[in-house]
């Protein structure tokens, strides 16, 4: 079974606080993230953090100068572990999108105009190039540029009855009210 990932080590920049402890419905929106990897994976990890989210298992950066979510997944991939990674900021996020990708045996990326990063599945064989891309100060657009990977498109996790809302981002509070618009409470 795979290991869950929570990728949380950004700054928050455009939500003005921690997105991690954001509220929705009473949960955080680690609460969301962590809550929907669980019924997935047997553990979970939150990276990108030094420890500071109470109860819950946290994995500081080993490359904390690289900007975006390369640092956490490269971090959690020297676990040499099948990761599936979730955005901390992607509260939305089904069980079942989950479920589907940790069914897959390898690196699977779902697309919808561009590669959903964020919320997809990670084979142990991406170590040494996720920490290559660090090093480099790359992103994981251009380390799945340099992988084998596969990419699930539109039609087939139409099918999983995904419509989007597990990679929607929640970046600013004006992205929280339209993903509650759009669809309600997390987990719903």
């Amino acid at each position: 079974m795979a290991l869950g990932v929570v990728l949380a080590g950004g700054s928050s920049n455009r939500m003005r606080t921690d997105k991690a402890l954001v509220e929705i419905a009473g949960r955080s929106m680690v609460e969301w993230v962590v809550g929907a990897l669980s019924a997935v994976c047997d553990s979970v990890i939150v990276a990108g953090r030094e420890g500071h989210l109470a109860g819950y298992r946290c994995l500081p950066d080993a490359w904390p100068g690289v900007h975006g979510p390369l640092a956490g997944l490269a971090t959690a991939l020297e676990l040499d572990e099948q990761l599936i990674v979730v955005g901390v900021d992607q509260p939305f996020v089904r069980v079942d999108t989950l479920r589907r990708l940790a069914a897959e045996p390898g690196t699977a990326v779902p697309f919808d105009e561009q590669r959903q990063v964020t919320c997809a599945t990670y084979a142990p064989s991406c170590r040494v190039e996720a920490g290559r891309e660090a090093d480099d100060g790359g992103s994981i657009q251009s380390l799945l540029d340099r992988l084998p990977h596969r990419t699930v498109e539109e039609p087939e996790w139409r099918s999983w009855g995904e419509d989007g809302r597990s990679w929607f981002s929640v970046d600013s509070p004006e992205d929280l009210a339209e993903g509650l618009a759009r669809w309600g409470t997390p987990g719903g």
